[in-house]
């Protein structure tokens, strides 16, 4: 899968996640599972938080099945950001502005991808509230370190996405998440499996002081 191109202004670093070496290791994990997420062929492909727009601009670039592909964003700088790179790659991605999946019926994602803020901070470091509301964003205020600060254990705001998981996903539906060494990826594996999925880490990369996991995530058929 080729980077779509994207573009910054100068205004945009300072509100919206600069594509880096943890987007780059999600693209290059979905390249490696291309051939299964064809096999899906899904017809719901769902990223949350895209950012810049570059891994949901990629994905349907490459399938191109006539499916819809969403880029859901709290931040509205990030949504604008996406759709102009959808319109710079020419690609049927819809964006909307909203907190996580709450707006989206049950069993309906068939592809669901987030690299979320993963980053264990304290409270001296981020804002003392991580919990996302749409009324927060677009003030200039802590927009960018919401795209990286995870809480305590960095996990934050991916805790809400696992604890919707069995409500969001079809049932052949798959979730390819990030996660630092820091949030202990194995436990959230022995997590996961007890609520009736099974995870397996699917590529890793050791870049400048963090370790990265992708882990795969699908319902547990046994």
């Amino acid at each position: 899968m080729q980077t779509p191109l994207y573009k910054f202004s100068p205004d945009d670093y300072a509100a919206v996640y600069e594509p880096a070496e943890d987007s780059f290791l999600l693209l290059d994990a979905l390249e490696d599972e291309l051939e299964a997420i064809r096999a899906l062929r899904p017809l719901v492909c769902l990223e949350i938080g895209p950012g810049s727009g570059i891994i949901i601009s990629a994905l349907a670039k490459v399938l191109a099945n006539g499916a819809l592909f969403l880029g859901v964003d709290i931040n509205p700088k990030a949504c604008r950001m996406t759709a102009r790179t959808r319109e710079m790659n020419e690609c049927p991605v819809d964006v909307v502005n909203m907190d996580l999946v709450g707006g989206f019926v049950p069993g309906v994602v068939d592809l669901l991808v987030f690299n979320p803020p993963y980053v264990p901070t304290s409270e001296e470091d981020c804002p003392k509230e991580l919990e996302e509301h749409i009324g927060q964003f677009g003030e200039g205020l802590h927009d960018l370190v919401k795209s990286w600060a995870g809480g305590c254990d960095g996990m934050a705001v991916t805790n809400r996405v696992l604890a919707t998981l069995d409500r969001i996903l079809s049932p052949e539906g798959v979730f390819y998440c990030l996660l630092v060494k820091e949030n202990n990826p194995e436990d959230v594996i022995g997590r996961l499996a007890r609520d009736g999925f099974e995870g397996s880490v699917v590529k890793e990369r050791k870049i400048r002081g963090e370790h990265l996991f992708v882990l795969k995530i699908v319902r547990n058929k046994r």
